[in-house]
């Protein structure tokens, strides 16, 4: 080791100080404006937070209003993005993004409560954002609807184009108006998914799929480029079924022929030329609306059945601020009540481990079953399911929390929402009660394994793999290679036994015979009546029926309904915080709205591959899910 020893020089040692000075202002001035930035954004937080605590108080409502029902977005039982400043954030903002989601309870607890609210005169359905939403609970709403209406006060749908879900819904108002530069579109249900198989061929991908049961088609995107004759059958028996109750509810409500949809959708061109090509009075010659306003028109109209406003022509208030002047259902008391029916939501796509809202983690819902089921002022359990399923083994861990909870004795009633299906079903089987809406798809009792491997990609790439191993299944699971013939195998063997225990728990939990279950099995799918009659399903009705009946099965008069989540840690909120604004401030700038729909619409089924995180890699889904069936 050497050691260099320089002379003492003052004047370079000055030289060099004055040098760096104005290094060493410039780092303290950012230092100070990043503690200045970091105490002003804490600061903000804080007030936004006070406020949000205290907005309530401060709404005040005009009377004789109209309540503006805006359904936007999703229509979801759990937000995955639900932040109460983000929603206060977007009230003080005139031009805010429409929500990404709306949560369905909060839509039937703003109509419930308008119907007797002196200072509400109507409700305006604004339906312009709505994305996705199932039958069942469009029918919902629609039934709200018709309770509100038993009021005496009117529920009015203006719209400049009625898509077919919202007109679904329009057809449930008092009055239905559109603009004489609109129409109504109502072309029918029909499903069409894209399939990979030539694309994985081009790409010299092999994806080594697994499967059991004929009618099991999720798999078939990615080993066909069509659909099977199988899929068909059952899908197009599954639209009938929906189009047949879509139908009949909007003729029922608009007082229309039986056939008159079916008429109207197959005779396009000919209604269009009776009405010289003109798709407004197209709709109002054959009654699907009451009449053709305007923009200014409808203006003065809505300030004739309410008060006047100099700001908008009319008096309203917007739905997410009319929301915080009322007290939410099934929300937690302060005091846990002595009589609790617990209500739980899962909903989205069943993977393993814990998981955030808008997705069921095997572990996080095992987790608040458990909480349920050690709770002693928890008398029942309601599981509000909706979802078409995921890994069967992240099925399967909350199946087993779900049979601790029968052994403590309190009662556990499936809620089934639009879809729940394979491994939504796996988790329902064994409650004491299944009940189901009408429009509910669900069933699809079958299993599948799906494995890619890239060896023939890599190859063209001029890649290879090569090595040795003391036995046959050295290399395991690797993508590089193919599967050895006794992997494949094994995995197989693997797939058959899950098959055959998903029968036996659904023959076990739902007292059936094997032989009886099997004849719904194989991944078919159904609509809640037909389960009904099929046995899958005990009752039709609504989450308040089942709530209802679980409170009976518990022998309790007087109770209290209230859900049971999971807390939320600080980082997920602050993540909710800043994502949810953000991407709301930059997608329109990046895409257009309907662009967007598109794009996520077609990025769908490679999105829910690529989530699959089952340990075992065997999957309990479906890929008919309610809502989708309604898209165009």
């Amino acid at each position: 080791m050497a050691f260099f020893l320089y002379p003492k020089n003052t004047s370079m040692k000055k030289f060099f100080s004055a040098l760096a000075t104005p290094f060493r202002w410039i780092g303290r001035f950012l230092t100070a404006t990043r503690s200045i930035l970091g105490n002003l954004i804490f600061v903000i937080l804080i007030f936004l937070l006070f406020a949000t605590l205290f907005s309530q108080k401060k709404v005040a409502i005009i009377n004789d209003a109209a309540l503006i029902l805006s359904l936007s977005g999703t229509i979801v039982e759990e937000k995955q993005t639900a932040n109460p400043l983000t929603e206060l954030i977007a009230e003080m903002t005139p031009d805010q993004q429409a929500p990404a989601e709306t949560l369905l309870q909060d839509i039937l607890d703003a109509i419930h409560h308008a119907a007797t609210d002196t200072r509400i005169k109507c409700i305006l359905l604004d339906l312009k954002e709505l994305d996705t939403i199932g039958l069942d609970q469009m029918q919902t709403i629609g039934e709200a609807l018709n309770q509100f209406k038993k009021s005496g006060k009117k529920v009015i749908a203006a719209e400049d184009f009625y898509r077919q879900k919202t007109y679904y819904l329009a057809s449930f108002a008092s009055e239905i108006y559109l603009n004489p530069m609109g129409g109504v579109d109502l072309h029918g249900f029909g499903s069409y998914q894209l399939f990979f198989r030539e694309a994985l061929d081009k790409l010299r991908i092999n994806y080594h799929v697994f499967r059991v049961g004929a009618y099991k088609s999720a798999v078939e995107p990615i080993i066909r480029d069509s659909m099977s004759k199988e899929a068909k059958d059952q899908t197009l028996g599954l639209l009938t079924s929906l189009w047949t109750m879509f139908t009949a509810d909007i003729t029922r409500q608009r007082a229309l022929p039986a056939d008159a949809i079916d008429q109207y959708a197959n005779n396009i061109p000919l209604k269009l030329a009776a009405s010289g090509g003109d798709t407004a009075k197209m709709a109002l010659d054959f009654k699907l609306v009451d009449g053709l306003k305007n923009r200014a028109e409808l203006r003065d109209y809505l300030a004739q059945q309410s008060s006047v406003s100099p700001d908008s022509g009319f008096s309203q208030v917007p739905l997410q601020t009319y929301l915080r002047t009322i007290t939410p259902s099934y929300q937690p008391p302060l005091v846990a009540a002595d009589n609790t029916i617990g209500v739980i939501i899962a909903e989205g796509m069943i993977l393993d481990g814990i998981q955030s809202a808008g997705t069921i983690g095997g572990n996080s819902l095992s987790a608040l079953i458990r909480k349920a089921r050690l709770d002693p002022t928890v008398k029942a359990v309601i599981l509000r399911v909706n979802s078409g399923g995921g890994s069967a083994f992240a099925s399967e861990i909350i199946r087993q929390e779900i049979l601790n909870l029968k052994k403590s004795n309190k009662p556990l009633v499936i809620s089934m929402g639009s879809t729940a299906a394979s491994g939504g079903y796996w988790i329902s089987a064994d409650a004491d009660e299944i009940w189901a809406s009408p429009a509910t798809i669900t069933g699809s009792i079958g299993i599948f394994a799906g494995i890619p491997t890239f060896e023939n990609t890599l190859a063209s790439l001029g890649v290879h793999s090569d090595g040795v191993g003391t036995t046959q299944l050295a290399s395991g699971l690797n993508l590089t290679r193919p599967l050895a013939p006794p992997l494949k195998e094994a995995i197989q063997m693997t797939l058959d036994h899950g098959y055959r225990q998903f029968l036996s728990l659904v023959a076990t939990g739902r007292n059936m015979s094997m032989d009886k279950v099997k004849t719904v099995a194989e991944g078919r799918v159904f609509v809640g009546t037909e389960a009904q009659k099929l046995g899958l399903v005990d009752k039709i009705g609504t989450l308040e029926d089942a709530i209802a009946s679980a409170a009976k099965l518990a022998k309790v008069d007087t109770y209290t309904a209230s859900y049971i989540q999971r807390p939320r840690t600080v980082s997920e909120e602050l993540l909710e915080l800043f994502n949810g604004k953000v991407t709301a401030a930059l997608l329109p700038h990046l895409l257009s709205r309907p662009l967007a729909q598109q794009l996520a619409r077609l990025a769908a089924p490679v999105n829910e591959f690529l989530l699959f995180n089952d340990p075992a890699g065997l999957y309990a889904y479906s890929l008919i899910h309610g809502p989708s069936l309604l898209e165009p």
